[in-house]
């Protein structure tokens, strides 16, 4: 991210009106654009939400919580978080 001078930017009675707020501070002014939410670009949180489904499905087979949580890389507590529906995201 790059600095901008507002003077050089804004009209003089915009510039004005943002200097009643923040005289002589940075301003940190996001996109307009609409922003997506974490994983959506990737499709990560699609892909945790189905692992997070077939460790559900699976502990409901009957495999136990140190089974899932080497089968998957997760340590036990995380693993008990995703089978005891507390929210991790």
């Amino acid at each position: 991210m790059s600095y901008k001078n507002a003077a050089e930017l804004l009209p003089p009675h915009l510039l004005e009106e943002v200097q009643k707020h923040i005289d002589g501070g940075l301003i940190y002014i996001p996109k307009a654009s609409s922003r997506v939410s974490w994983g959506q670009l990737t499709g990560s949180k699609e892909a945790i939400e189905k692992r997070n489904k077939d460790i559900i499905k699976l502990f409901q087979k009957g495999i136990s919580i140190s089974k899932l949580s080497e089968e998957y890389y997760l340590s036990q507590e995380t693993v008990r978080k995703i089978v005891y529906g507390k929210k991790l995201l």
